[in-house]
């Protein structure tokens, strides 16, 4: 049995899609093959957002935000929209799961750790709690 993709998205996949993908991997990193992008990507990633994972044990440093594609939606089990009214290429086939949450562009670390639980938070309620996470697609 394969294990259901989930597909981050934000406008620049520097901060949010990145905070969730990562907290993902940490939270659950067997049951779901996860991924992130954006739909105008940023150069980097966000430096608050890579310090708070790191505080967390996890070295976000050398990923690169890349845009959407078509293909990402249409093969995506699960997509979270991290802001909503994204503009995306096409419409996603999987689950799809709008939540909002503030840019975190110019923000501190200490700025970003109260995003970062209200994210872990989401994604505990929505993907980890099994009653939930059963409606995903497989």
């Amino acid at each position: 049995m394969s294990t259901p993709t989930v597909l981050f998205l934000c406008q620049h996949n520097a901060g949010r899609s990145q905070l969730g993908a990562a907290l993902l991997e940490i939270l659950a990193p067997d049951d779901y093959t996860i991924t992130s992008a954006g739909t105008t990507p940023a150069d980097t990633v966000n430096p608050a957002i890579a310090a708070t994972i790191a505080e967390l044990g996890l070295d976000i440093t050398d990923r690169t935000p890349r845009a959407v594609t078509a293909q990402d939606l249409a093969t995506a089990d699960i997509v979270i929209a991290m802001k909503p009214g994204l503009d995306l290429p096409a419409t996603p086939a999987g689950r799809f799961l709008e939540w909002s949450f503030p840019d975190p562009t110019d923000w501190t670390p200490e700025n970003v750790r109260p995003l970062r639980d209200s994210v872990t938070a989401r994604i505990q309620e929505t993907l980890l709690t099994p009653s939930l996470a059963e409606g995903a697609p497989r």
